[in-house]
C-alpha cells in the first residue's frame, strides 16, 4: 500500500463511531470508518453528508428526491449539500488536509467557502 495514499469514504450523516448504537446501518458505517483509520494511509476522511440536492443534468432522479428538493432548503437549510460543495471540499482537503477526519455537513460546506473565498 502507498503510504502516501489519501482515501475518501462517502460515509453518512448519523454514522455512529461508537459502533454501539441501535442503528444499524450507523453501526456498519462507523465501523467501516474506524477501520479505514486503522489502515497505512497518509490520511483517510469520512465525508457524511445529509441530503445532497440532485444536479439538473442528473438523470433518473427519482420523484421522491425531486420533491424534497423543493422541501429540504426550507426546511432543513443546514442539513443539505450540492455535489459542487462536496467536490470542492473534497479537492481542497486534498490538497491542504484537515484536522478531523470524519466531516460532517457543517465542516464540508466551511471548506467549500473558504475555497470559494479564496479564489
Amino acid at each position: 500500500m502507498n503510504p502516501e495514499m489519501v482515501f475518501f469514504y462517502l460515509s453518512g450523516v448519523y454514522a455512529d463511531s461508537t459502533e454501539k448504537g441501535r442503528i444499524m446501518w450507523a453501526r456498519i458505517k462507523g465501523k467501516t470508518e474506524n477501520a479505514l483509520n486503522e489502515l497505512n494511509f497518509k490520511a483517510a476522511y469520512s465525508f457524511r453528508p445529509g441530503f445532497i440536492i440532485p444536479m439538473k443534468a442528473q438523470k433518473n432522479v427519482r420523484l421522491i428526491y425531486k420533491g424534497l428538493k423543493l422541501i429540504y432548503p426550507f426546511v432543513f437549510p443546514n442539513k443539505i449539500l450540492t455535489y459542487d460543495e462536496i467536490g470542492i471540499a473534497l479537492v481542497r482537503i486534498l490538497t491542504l488536509g484537515y484536522s478531523a477526519t470524519s466531516l460532517e455537513i457543517e465542516d464540508l460546506k466551511l471548506i467549500a467557502k473558504l475555497a470559494e473565498l479564496e479564489e
